[in-house]
């Protein structure tokens, strides 16, 4: 990559410690609009301070001080390919409520970056409108810092724009724009609508998450993305290139198997193309074999209306600061699932990016905004990743339930501490994490454990769909009685944007198609008993059956009007009749007006309907005959993911039908099911509420509460000896390491259940385990693949008491060294 020369003016300020630089980016105008009212490029700042470095290079900082506005800050450095494994930690003065933010901790690693960028550096963090900053750094002894360290302030400058969520869109017939609560069964649905483009955009202060920043700024035009020509709606079906034909240096864009998402142009949200006029590069084959997921690792702390400005203040960054030639993601999403066009080159297209060291020539990536590493991406924006994953996959015939190889262009560890030389071929997830192919927590553990999810959104079937209910008269075991006309009513988890059509089944046989955002559909039965499912077909062309339900039609039975009584009248006709007389006096006229005589008349009796005949409905509700209960189990322990096993027993009389997690996740299990391995937070009490069903509707409730609780290795009482380490990697950024036999760690609580957390590798050793004195495991920490923050061992006990768990170093022959990462207990 050539170095750029800047045109724009360079002010330099003495600072108090080092040299302030005020850079001004961008050749449009600040309020971010073009001479035909369209927008414009959108004109950002950006500031330098040089850090003082103290304690012979192994620390540095920057005195607290005012600064010109900004919103995102980095710590840049002079040598390109140097890490920072120390502590480095900024605050910031909040520009309207002149207070200062507690420490934020920065990442001293983001990744490689582009072939030929002349500076390193953390990745950027987005602090809001702030005048006010500090920074303390440590390399951490004997380890020297960088050279040419200096604080980096941007501000985006112009106004945000509010755009559509590709993931999350509004009903059309909802003028209101509110999502509907009740618009699906499932808390897990991140979408229950798909709609046009140019649907109108969610309030921006109604988005999740507190504001970071004023939120009152004028309402921005929508762009969607235009690269060439045609529009950014997504298609009912397969979707074809819209971008200008190929050139001998411009590769194709083949048309896809999957929709097109709704995606936001670079000019959209404001991109000045002068500070980037390099050419876009393309992926030397062609083809996009696989998708990279990354978070930006910037706050959570904004609204959805100002992350077009942090995308600019990211693209500044990379470009200004790192000296990169373009912002690296090839795209965005933002917290509302709104998609962003990232890296020029034309969304349709192969462009190469700059996001995946070793990889970028065979990928594409997709960053969520935001910091990943303790909360999961929302579901609107992993809903987006999964339909923006399917289109771009479905150009080049990718699977993204499937694997690939991918061919290393560096050689490097990963997260994992997996290692490999450049030119090895990989095999990997079609859709994957960046920590997979490098030494990043990137996308952070959070979203990690939910990319199954987002390759089943993107590829697999329509996942939790069930047949609700059928409408009907009442339940004789397990048919439902109904009237020939009926109502079937289903739900599924995988968001509705992600779903082609449902077809309602009757005995096999297709009787009504609906489209994937519908719910509900009408049919009509032939008298006679029937089975009734619901099938949901995926844009992949993959399908999901609901389980068959059986329904009695019958014809609703006609009923008689009742006749009415003929009301008395006088026959002309007939005289008449009279009485004999007993004296003249009683002797009644023929012609009495006050006598008259009515015809005999038979009333005809009112019938009645036909009583149809039906088993007395199942009433009894199923019991739980082993209440739910929470206990430890091994696996990957995190502060908000701490592995536990939740157990119960269901029966019923007649048959169960399910039993549902209800809260706090929403998961649905067959009759035979009685465990799931669940996580929770560290230091949260959660309760678990379950519901299990007959297949004549009753139900019956229970629920179990618990708390993880993650001691350190701090808390511990020690024996022997043991050496502190420090690494991101462990919790809390510490673990203890003996290699030294008998040296013990003793832990001592109330709770229920316990699991000990460890550090393992091939070289890890052995130790004993004693439970309340009582030596219960030996335990090998020894794995071929090694693992961080990994709960080995784990037991429970019938009710909370106080318990002692020791560890023990064994000493093993050849590997002694053990390392430990705290205990997590339950109460």
């Amino acid at each position: 990559m050539r170095r750029r020369g800047w045109g724009a003016a360079v002010l330099a300020v003495a600072a108090v410690s080092g040299t302030l630089i005020v850079q001004g980016a961008g050749g449009g105008d600040a309020g971010g609009s073009g001479g035909d009212g369209r927008p414009g490029p959108i004109r950002t700042s950006s500031a330098t301070a040089a850090l003082t470095v103290a304690d012979g290079g192994t620390s540095a900082r920057l005195d607290r001080r005012d600064t010109a506005p900004f919103s995102m800050l980095g710590i840049t450095w002079a040598e390109a390919s140097a890490r920072v494994s120390g502590t480095i930690e900024v605050r910031t003065r909040d520009t309207a409520r002149h207070t200062w933010s507690t420490w934020l901790r920065l990442d001293g690693d983001s990744g490689e970056g582009e072939r030929g960028a002349s500076r390193g550096g953390t990745a950027p963090a987005w602090v809001g409108p702030s005048d006010g900053v500090q920074v303390r750094m440590s390399g951490g002894a004997p380890r020297r810092l960088p050279e040419g360290l200096r604080l980096d302030m941007i501000d985006p400058g112009g106004t945000a724009s509010a755009m559509e969520p590709a993931g999350f869109v509004m009903d059309p017939a909802d003028p209101t724009g509110e999502a509907d609560p009740a618009g699906t069964a499932d808390a897990t649905d991140p979408a229950t609508t798909d709609a046009p483009a140019d649907t109108a955009s969610p309030d921006p202060s109604q988005t999740s998450g507190p504001s970071s920043g004023p939120t009152d700024s004028a309402e921005p035009t929508q762009t969607q993305t235009q690269p060439s020509t045609g529009s950014a709606s997504p298609s009912p079906a397969a979707s074809a290139p819209d971008s200008a034909p190929p050139t001998a240096t411009v590769p194709p864009a083949p048309p896809s198997t999957a929709p097109r998402p709704p995606i936001t142009s670079r000019e959209g949200w404001g991109a000045d193309e002068s500070i980037s006029p390099e050419e876009p590069g393309y992926l030397p084959g062609g083809k996009i074999k696989a998708v990279v997921l990354h978070h930006t690792a910037t706050s959570n702390d904004y609204t959805c209306a100002e992350a077009p400005a942090l995308i600019r203040a990211v693209y500044a960054y990379d470009v200004q600061q790192l000296t990169w030639k373009d912002i690296g993601y090839n795209f965005l999403v933002d917290k509302c699932g709104t998609i962003y066009e990232g890296r020029k080159g034309g969304v349709d297209r192969p462009v190469m990016g700059a996001h995946a060291y070793g990889f970028n020539s065979e990928t594409t990536g997709i960053a969520v905004i935001g910091d990943y590493r303790d909360n999961a991406p929302s579901k609107e924006a992993m809903a987006s990743v999964a339909r923006l994953a399917a289109w771009k996959l479905g150009q080049y015939g990718v699977d993204p339930t499937g694997t690939t190889t991918l061919t290393a262009g560096a050689s490097g560890p990963n997260y994992f501490r997996q290692t490999w030389d450049a030119g090895t071929r990989m095999t990997f997830p079609v859709i994957h994490g960046h920590r997979d192919g490098y030494n990043t927590v990137c996308p952070g553990d959070a979203y990690y454990a939910m990319l199954p999810t987002v390759r089943a959104w993107a590829g697999g079937t329509v996942e939790g769909i069930k047949l609700d209910s059928v409408t009907g008269t009442g339940v004789s075991g397990t048919t439902v009685l109904t009237d020939t006309a009926v109502t079937v009513k289903w739900s599924a988890s995988t968001p509705a944007a992600l779903v082609r059509q449902y077809d309602v089944l009757v005995d096999g046989e297709v009787a009504a198609t609906v489209a994937g955002t519908v719910s509900s559909a009408e049919v009509n039965l032939a008298p006679g008993t029937h089975k009734v499912s619901v099938r949901g077909v995926h844009q992949s062309g993959r399908t999901a059956i609901t389980e068959d339900v059986t329904v009695l039609a019958e014809p609703a039975p006609a009923l008689t009007p009742p006749a009415t009584t003929t009301p008395p009248t006088t026959d002309p006709t007939t005289p008449a009749a009279t009485t004999p007389p007993t004296t003249p006096a009683a002797t009644t006229s023929p012609t009495s007006p006050t006598s008259p005589t009515s015809k005999a008349t038979t009333p005809t009796p009112t019938a009645s309907p036909t009583a149809k005949a039906t088993t007395p409905a199942d009433t009894t509700p199923p019991v739980f005959s082993t209440q739910p209960n929470l206990a430890l189990r091994t696996g990957t322990v995190s502060t908000t993911a701490v592995p536990l096993t939740l157990k119960w027993k269901a029966t019923d009389t007649k048959e169960l039908k399910e039993v549902r997690l209800t809260a706090p996740v929403a998961r649905t299990y067959g009759p035979t099911v009685t465990s799931a391995s669940l996580t929770a937070k560290s230091g949260v009490a959660t309760t678990w509420r379950m519901t299990a069903y007959d297949r004549a509707g009753n139900a019956r409730s229970a629920s179990v509460s618990g708390t993880p609780v993650i001691l350190q290795e701090s808390a511990a009482t020690r024996t022997g000896t043991w050496t502190s380490k420090s690494s991101s990697g462990y919790l809390g950024g510490k673990s203890y390491s003996s290699s030294t036999k008998s040296s013990s760690l003793t832990w001592t609580f109330t709770g229920r259940s316990a699991a000990l957390v460890v550090s393992r590798a091939a070289t890890s050793g052995q130790v004993y385990v004693y439970v309340d004195g009582r030596k219960t495991s030996t335990v090998d920490l020894r794995t071929t693949a090694t693992r961080y923050r990994d709960a080995i061992w784990a037991t429970t006990w019938t009710a909370a008491a106080r318990h002692t768990v020791k560890l023990v170093v064994v000493g093993t022959g050849g590997r002694p060294t053990v390392t430990t990462d705290g205990l997590v207990y339950l109460k």
